[in-house]
């Protein structure tokens, strides 16, 4: 990116990909390194701060539009929460929710969205317990912003958990799930079909003659499905593929890991309607953000039970083991069907802006 690019922002600052990684290790993360709290650091990019026992986060929701097939803003932004919590591995206690608020907006509108957030938390076991208002003019803001800020305590199975992952020898460098302690040999398992929010988002904005009238967003709750996970132990790392999709997650996992990947392209659980849409608009289904949807870092040893765990959960039917980690390469690597290789890149940004 040349220098002159980066003089002010730009919709690709918010994507997860390169431009929002730069934005991220050049301005703000050098400004907010924690002096006290440094078991997850800052620079590690993780969805979850860490504060002894206590874990803590904050997003804010954008998605435009605020309903489509699946969900809306108010189910996302409590879903986006949680999963943030549980994939660190914290149960999830509770939520606090931030409304800023356009002038005229349908206080019916609003209704659905408040009860779509009560749904949601009741479907996580969590409460919403503080929050704040705010409204402003009319023009000034596309009718609702949603800030959610969650806090956990570390899950009661995450320790008996590591320990299993711990038996064949290894030594873990965090007691959280963390991608320090990922290994090569390591499984990568994924809850389910890749790119449904993105595409149901793109459908439901009507703007590209898209259609996909079968396809929902995935937003949902992922905490009963991961503590179902650390059930069966094993599981030393766990992120959720949003902004930049299953590309950027891997990615930032092997370079924070210093390992190669490779995924297997016939093992990706994506649907007919996902790779239909990617194929008229031109776009890599592996960057496609999803709402809904866990990639796991599983010891080797316990990779299949795991597997069998998360399918059990209503939200997990689609798993399945997609790669693992190897000294044989760098960076990620993808076996395509017809047998090659090919590199899969960091993305630039995500395809589709304003998708949470």
């Amino acid at each position: 990116m040349a220098e002159e690019e980066f003089n002010r922002i730009s919709i690709l600052h918010g994507g997860g990909g390169l431009y929002m990684q730069k934005l991220l290790k050049e301005h703000i993360i050098p400004r907010f390194r924690s002096r006290r709290f440094k078991e997850i650091p800052l620079d590690l990019l993780a969805d979850s701060a860490v504060i002894g026992d206590i874990v803590f986060t904050t997003d804010s929701y954008t998605v435009k539009p605020i309903f489509f097939p699946g969900g809306d803003i108010g189910r996302l932004s409590v879903s986006g929460t949680v999963n943030d919590l549980s994939v660190v591995g914290a149960r999830p206690l509770g939520i606090s929710c931030a409304l800023i608020i356009e002038e005229g907006f349908e206080l019916a509108k609003l209704g659905r969205i408040l009860d779509s957030m009560e749904r949601a938390a009741e479907e996580a076991d969590v409460e919403i317990v503080t929050g704040d208002t705010k409204v402003v003019e009319r023009g000034k803001l596309d009718q609702i912003i949603i800030n959610t800020a969650g806090i956990g305590r570390r899950s009661e199975k995450l320790d008996e958990n590591l320990r299993r992952a711990a038996s064949d020898g290894r030594s873990l460098k965090s007691r959280w799930l963390d991608p320090r302690n990922i290994r090569p040999g390591d499984k990568i398992i994924i809850s389910g079909t890749i790119g449904d929010h993105a595409v149901a988002i793109m459908a439901a904005r009507e703007e590209l003659g898209l259609e996909a009238p079968n396809l929902k967003s995935d937003a949902a709750p992922l905490n009963k499905l991961i503590s179902e996970a650390l059930e069966i132990g094993g599981v030393v790392a766990c992120k959720d593929p949003t902004r930049g999709g299953l590309a950027a997650l891997l990615n930032e996992w092997s370079e924070t890991t210093g390992i190669g990947i490779i995924i297997r392209e016939a093992s990706l659980p994506i649907r007919e309607e996902v790779k239909a849409a990617c194929e008229i608009l031109g776009i890599e289904a592996l960057e496609l953000a999803n709402e809904g949807k866990a990639v796991l870092a599983v010891s080797g040893k316990y990779a299949k039970d795991v597997l069998e765990a998360v399918r059990s959960h209503p939200l997990g039917r689609d798993a399945e083991i997609i790669g693992e980690f190897t000294r044989e390469y760098n960076g990620v690597v993808m076996e395509t069907e017809i047998g090659g290789l090919r590199y899969v890149p960091m993305p630039i940004g995500d395809p589709v802006p304003r998708i949470c």
